[in-house]
């Protein structure tokens, strides 16, 4: 009899977890313009549900398993968020009696710390830091109500980080399940002059529709960071295998076993037979790469060569280029325009059979590429409105004239 009970007792203990790892809610990944239907698509190969675009985020349903793959193994996610209070707010009043009467101790404790992040857009609050000050007061209030202490604020390392966005009268308030932003991989140890955001990167190959098979090609590489983003997608290398610490690692729910289970889930491949490239004519910009290459784990499979971009080819007649080239901070718009023609110039006579896809904030030279586009994409590189050039790069004479659009 006593046996029985303790089984029953088990079983109804086991339900109950596996009914909260299972518990499906709204959650939001953020991203860059223009990536939003590759996060789409990443968080529908995870089994995200309910999946719907937004300007620089996606919404989507999912378990906890979700949050977790989606923190883990999409390549273009900034943030995962996920919310938990929402409401009409006009006025400080509003916005304090609301967050205060959250029940806030069942996701942290007067030991831990919270963070606050703020996006306004509001004609009722025009000042972020304001709105998160009075977040901040309702929540403490509401632990001193209840214990008579307050949790203390940690901006850098806290316990849960709490995003408020509030656009004209709707405020959301979310848990950050990411802490640090998901861009931040771990390999980078080594920076040249404006270099590329990770996602942005990956976001771009992904865009290219590269078929990991055959070679790919920075002939500008930096420090490294678009064949870096090429080595790991082509492996299938989650994103997030260097990075240290998640918020959700944190939280009270916290399943541990359900997170090894995440990362263990996943093939990678160890063997590549075709070439990923990295090149740049900076001895500096060779050394960062070869210095976050390394880091990453990648020296088998990411080929680094000393070149100028006219010096560059391939013997495979057959791949994909994407490259980052300088948008003019140091040069001038002649010396720009001459350069972007000389670009052309070598995608002609050196890349024939290639897809070549250039990211270029100057619209002006890239004009001057010579080159008709088969696909005209933007993008913004940090708050830098950017185009996204496709050219297919045919033998003889068959799509090279000058792009009068």
């Amino acid at each position: 009899m006593q046996f029985t009970f303790f089984k029953t007792f088990c079983e109804v203990i086991f339900e109950y977890f596996s009914t909260m790892e299972n518990e499906k809610y709204e959650m939001l990944a953020k991203t860059f313009f223009g990536l939003e239907e590759v996060l789409a698509n990443e968080l529908k190969e995870i089994g995200a549900e309910e999946i719907v675009q937004h300007n620089r985020a996606v919404s989507f349903v999912g378990n906890l398993e979700t949050m977790y793959k989606a923190n883990y193994l999409s390549r273009t996610s900034l943030r995962v968020l996920k919310p938990i209070l929402k409401f009409k707010v006009q006025s400080p009043k509003v916005l304090y009696k609301n967050v205060k009467k959250y029940d806030w101790k069942s996701l942290f404790s007067l030991k831990d710390t919270f963070a606050i992040d703020t996006v306004v857009s509001s004609e009722y609050f025009t000042h972020s830091k304001f709105v998160a000050l009075r977040v901040k007061d309702a929540i403490v209030d509401r632990f001193r109500d209840e214990f008579d202490e307050r949790p203390n604020v940690d901006v850098d390392n806290p316990t849960v980080r709490i995003n408020v966005h509030i656009f004209n009268d709707s405020c959301t308030i979310s848990l950050d399940s990411s802490g640090d932003s998901l861009h931040k991989r771990g390999y980078r140890t080594a920076s040249t002059t404006a270099p590329l955001n990770e996602a942005l990167a990956a976001g771009m190959i992904l865009l290219s529709e590269w078929d990991h098979n055959s070679d790919f090609i920075d002939g500008m590489c930096g420090s490294g960071t678009i064949p870096i983003e090429a080595a790991l997608i082509a492996l299938n290398i989650p994103p997030g295998y260097l990075k240290e610490s998640y918020g959700f690692v944190k939280w009270k729910d916290f399943d541990s076993e359900l997170w090894e289970s995440v990362k263990s889930g996943v093939k990678t491949k160890t063997e590549l037979n075709f070439n990923i490239i990295a090149s740049d004519k900076s001895p500096d910009a060779i050394a960062a790469s070869a210095r976050n290459i390394k880091s990453a784990k990648l020296l088998k499979y990411i080929k680094l060569e000393q070149k100028y971009f006219d010096q560059q080819s391939s013997n495979s007649g057959v791949g994909t280029l994407v490259m980052n080239p300088p948008y003019g901070e140091r040069l001038k718009e002649d010396d720009l325009n001459l350069f972007y023609s000389e670009i052309g110039d070598t995608l002609k006579t050196n890349f024939a059979g290639f897809d070549a896809w250039i990211l270029s904030a100057s619209f002006s030279s890239m004009k001057k590429i010579g080159l008709k586009t088969s696909k005209r994409l933007t993008l913004f590189n940090g708050a830098l409105e950017c185009k996204f050039f496709k050219y297919e790069l045919y033998h003889g004479t068959k799509k090279i004239f000058h792009d009068k659009e």
